[in-house]
């Protein structure tokens, strides 16, 4: 039987996964990239809720992944539309360069 890996190294690998998904959101340019850290960030998110209910011997952790990952497919089916439009509109995906509120 395998040792048993401690809460702590789930608990730090979800920490490091949205760390690395919030600097992206926070250095990157392309709109295409920022979306995909944000997924980044919900799975550290996810991975924590899996960890702390698995730790706690509940099921609620499991139950709000089941909720963030239907709003997360959501997102995804919303904001590509959305990406596909301001492309076809202004050319390029780049945050810097697509301002809608300006004429």
């Amino acid at each position: 039987m395998l040792p048993q890996i401690p809460y702590s190294f789930y608990f730090a690998l979800s920490a490091m996964l949205f760390t690395i998904g919030a600097i992206g959101v926070i250095t990157r340019r392309n709109a295409i990239v920022v979306f995909m850290c944000l997924e980044l960030m919900l799975n550290g998110v996810n991975l924590a809720f899996i960890a702390a209910g698995n730790a706690l011997n509940s099921l609620d952790g499991v139950i709000f992944v089941f909720f963030v990952m239907t709003v997360a497919a959501a997102e995804a089916a919303v904001g590509l539309a959305i990406f596909v439009m301001i492309f076809r509109l202004k050319g390029t995906v780049n945050v810097d360069q697509v301002n809608l509120l300006k004429g």
